[in-house]
C-alpha cells in the first residue's frame, strides 16, 4: 500500500516537474497568451474531458497553416461561427495568444477506425 502511494506521489511530482519546466521555456508574452487563451478560448477549442464534445477545431502551431498573420486576422476578426475579439483584446494581447499557440503542437492524428 505505501508503495503504490509513494509510486503515485512520485508520478504526480514528474507531471509536475514536466509542466513547470515547460511553462519555464515559454517567454512571458507566451505565458500571457496561455493565460488568455485559457480565460477565453479553451472553453470551445479543448476539452475539458475525453468524452466533452468540442466546439471549435483543436488549436495548435499548425493552425491555419502556421500563418501568424492570418491568426491574428481570424482572432481579431472571428469567423461565421467565432466571434471576433478585436474589441476584447487589444493588439498585444492577441500576438501573445498566438505566440502561445506557436507553442503548442499539434494533436497526434486519430488512429484509424477511433473515433475523434
Amino acid at each position: 500500500m505505501r508503495r503504490s502511494i509513494c509510486l503515485a506521489v512520485m508520478l504526480v511530482l514528474a507531471v509536475a516537474d514536466a509542466s513547470a519546466q515547460q511553462a519555464g521555456e515559454r517567454t512571458d508574452k507566451e505565458l500571457l497568451g496561455m493565460r488568455l487563451f485559457n480565460q477565453s478560448c479553451r472553453v470551445c477549442h479543448a476539452k475539458p474531458q475525453m468524452t466533452s464534445p468540442l466546439y471549435g477545431p483543436e488549436l495548435s502551431q499548425n493552425s491555419l497553416g502556421g500563418q501568424e498573420a492570418v491568426m491574428r486576422e481570424v482572432i481579431s476578426n472571428g469567423t461565421p461561427r467565432m466571434p471576433g475579439f478585436k474589441y476584447h483584446f487589444d493588439a498585444a494581447q492577441i500576438d501573445a495568444i498566438v505566440a502561445y499557440l506557436k507553442t503548442v503542437p499539434a494533436a497526434p492524428a486519430p488512429a484509424a477506425g477511433t473515433p475523434r
